[in-house]
C-alpha cells in the first residue's frame, strides 16, 4: 500500500514536469470533449444565433430549490460540522480556539468571495485567473442566470454564487487542522487572506471555469469555448466537487504549515489525546450528512445523475469507514471510534472528485482503497517523516484527495461501470481512454501540489515576518482558549 501511494504521488509530479501544454491541449481540442460535470459555470455563453439546435435558456425551479438546499447542507458541514470534528480532537484547553477559527474563517471568506473571489474564480480572464468584471457582485441581478450541465437549463446566478461561496468557506478552514493548538489567531486570519486569494481562487478558476454547455454547438465553437476555459479544464482534468480545488489544495497547505510552524510542545513525549471523541463523532456525522449537499449539489440539477452521485457518496463513505476500522483492528488490535470517523471523512474526500463519473461498485472499491491508505498515512507515514499534522489534515484530505483524483480516471471508465465523459458537440458519451484521462488527472494533482505548496510557503513566511506565526511557549502550555480569546469552552 505504501508503494501504491508513493507511485501515485511520483506519477503526478512526473506528469507535472514531463508533458507539454501543447501536447495535452491537442488531445482536448481534437476530441472536443468538455467534462460532463464540475461545479463551474458562470459566464453564460449564449448559443450561436445560427445554431439550429439552440435551446431557449430557462430557470428550472426544481434545480434551483435543490442547489439552495445543498448550500444550506454545506454550511452545516462547516458550522458546526467541521468545527466539532476538529474541536473534539484537540485538548479541552484549545476547544474554543478551534471553534472560533472555523467560525471566523467562514465569515471572512464569505465576504471576500462577494467582494472579489467570485469574480476571480468564475469570470473569463486568463487560463489561471478570472477577471474583475463582477467584483462586489457587480452586474448580477435576480434575473441573471448561471448554466448547469444540460443545454438550455439554468439556475439563478445568485444561487450559484451562494453555493460556490460555501466551497470557498470550508476549504481554508480545513487547513487549520494541520497546525492546531499552536498558531496565533491573528496569524491564521492573515494567512487565510493570502492563501484564499492566491491559491484557492486560481485553482478554482483553473479547474472549474468554462463557457457552459450551450457554447458547444459544433467543433469550431467547442474549440473557441475551450480556449477561454481554465488551465486544468483545458487539460481535461475531471473534478466533480473539489478533489483538487478543495482537498489537495488544503491538504498541501496544511502540510507546509505544520512543518514551518513546528511540532507541538510535548509531541511524541506526552499525551496529546483528543478531549472528546464524542464531539468528533458528532462532527463527522454532520460532515457526512452535509456532504450530500457538497457532492450532489455540485450536479446543479435534480435529476438521475444527481441520484447516482448520491448513492456513490453514501457507498464510498461506508466502504472507507469499514476499511479504516479493519486496518486499525488488524494493526493495533482494537478498532476505535476516532478511526471510524476518520475513515468516513477519507471516503468522502476520495469520492468527491469521482462521484459524478463513477458507478456504485467503483465507488465502493475507491472507498476501500482510501480507507486503508489514509490509515497508513496517519499512523506510519507521519511517523516516518516526523511532521506534526495535529488533526491529520494532510493525511486525510491531502492523501485522500490525491487517491480520489487519480482514481477518478479508473472508476470513470464505462468498461468498469463509470459514465465516461460527455461530448457536448456529439451530444453523447465520447470514446474513453483511461491512460489519457489518468494523465489529465495527474496534471490536476501535480498543479494543485506545486501551486498550493508554493503559495503556502510564501504566505507563511510573509505572516511570520509581519506578526509571527506561533504563540509563545507559555501561551501554548496554558491553552489558546484563555490566552487568545479570554474564555473557555468548558467551566468545571
Amino acid at each position: 500500500m505504501k508503494q501504491l501511494t508513493s507511485t501515485f504521488i511520483l506519477f503526478a509530479l512526473l506528469a507535472w514536469t514531463g508533458f507539454s501544454f501543447a501536447e495535452a491541449t491537442a488531445v482536448v481540442e481534437t476530441t472536443t470533449i468538455a467534462p460532463a460535470v464540475a461545479p463551474a459555470v458562470t459566464e453564460i455563453a449564449a448559443p450561436a444565433a445560427a445554431a439550429p439546435a439552440a435551446v431557449a435558456p430557462t430557470i428550472n425551479k426544481g434545480d434551483t430549490t435543490w442547489v439552495m438546499i445543498s448550500t444550506i447542507l454545506v454550511i452545516l458541514m462547516i458550522v458546526p460540522g467541521l468545527a466539532l470534528f476538529y474541536g473534539g480532537m484537540v485538548r479541552s484547553k484549545n476547544m474554543l480556539s478551534i471553534l472560533m477559527q472555523v467560525f471566523v474563517i467562514f465569515a471572512m471568506t464569505a465576504l471576500l468571495w462577494a467582494i472579489y473571489g467570485y469574480s476571480v474564480a468564475f469570470t473569463e480572464g486568463t487560463a489561471f485567473f478570472g477577471g474583475f468584471s463582477k467584483m462586489f457582485l457587480s452586474g448580477i441581478t435576480p434575473d441573471s442566470m448561471a448554466a448547469t450541465f444540460s443545454k438550455g437549463v439554468y439556475i439563478p446566478e445568485y444561487v450559484y454564487v451562494a453555493f460556490q461561496l460555501t466551497f470557498a468557506g470550508i476549504t481554508p478552514a480545513l487547513i487549520i487542522g494541520a497546525f492546531a493548538e499552536r498558531v496565533k489567531f491573528s496569524a491564521i486570519l492573515v494567512f487565510i487572506l493570502i492563501w484564499f486569494t492566491f491559491a484557492y481562487l486560481p485553482i478554482a478558476h483553473m479547474v472549474w471555469y468554462w463557457a457552459g454547455p450551450d457554447a458547444y454547438t459544433d467543433a469550431n465553437a467547442a474549440s473557441a469555448a475551450g480556449a477561454t476555459a481554465g488551465f486544468l479544464f483545458q487539460k481535461g482534468a475531471l473534478d466533480f466537487a473539489g478533489g483538487t480545488v478543495v482537498h489537495i489544495n488544503a491538504g498541501i497547505a496544511g502540510l507546509v504549515g505544520c512543518i514551518m510552524v513546528g511540532k507541538r510542545i510535548g509531541f511524541n513525549k506526552e499525551a496529546l489525546a483528543p478531549h472528546s471523541v464524542t464531539m468528533t463523532m458528532v462532527g463527522a456525522s454532520l460532515l457526512w450528512v452535509g456532504w450530500f449537499g457538497f457532492n450532489v449539489g455540485s450536479n446543479l440539477e435534480a435529476n438521475g445523475l444527481a441520484g447516482m452521485v448520491f448513492i456513490n457518496t453514501l457507498l464510498a463513505t461506508a466502504a472507507a469507514t469499514l476499511s479504516w476500522v479493519a486496518a486499525e483492528w488488524l494493526m493495533r488490535g482494537k478498532p476505535s471510534m476516532l478511526g471510524g470517523a476518520s475513515g468516513a471523512i477519507a471516503g468522502l474526500v476520495a469520492i468527491t472528485p469521482a462521484c459524478g463519473w463513477a458507478g456504485p461498485m467503483g465507488s465502493i472499491i475507491l472507498g476501500f482503497v482510501v480507507g486503508a491508505v489514509c490509515f497508513w498515512s496517519v499512523s506510519s507515514l507521519k511517523s516516518m517523516l516526523g511532521y506534526d499534522d495535529s488533526l491529520d489534515a494532510f493525511g486525510v484530505h491531502g492523501i485522500g484527495g490525491i487517491i480520489g483524483a487519480l482514481g477518478t480516471a479508473v472508476v470513470a471508465s464505462p468498461a468498469l461501470g463509470g459514465t465516461g465523459v460527455w461530448d457536448y458537440v456529439a451530444n453523447g458519451v465520447a470514446e474513453y481512454d483511461m491512460m489519457t484521462q489518468f494523465i489529465s488527472q495527474a496534471w490536476g494533482v501535480g498543479t494543485a501540489i506545486v501551486w498550493s505548496g508554493t503559495v503556502s510557503f510564501v504566505g507563511f513566511k510573509v505572516v511570520d515576518m509581519l506578526i509571527g506565526l506561533r504563540v509563545t511557549e507559555e501561551v501554548e502550555r496554558e491553552g489558546l482558549d484563555i490566552s487568545e480569546h479570554g474564555e473557555t469552552a468548558y467551566h468545571m
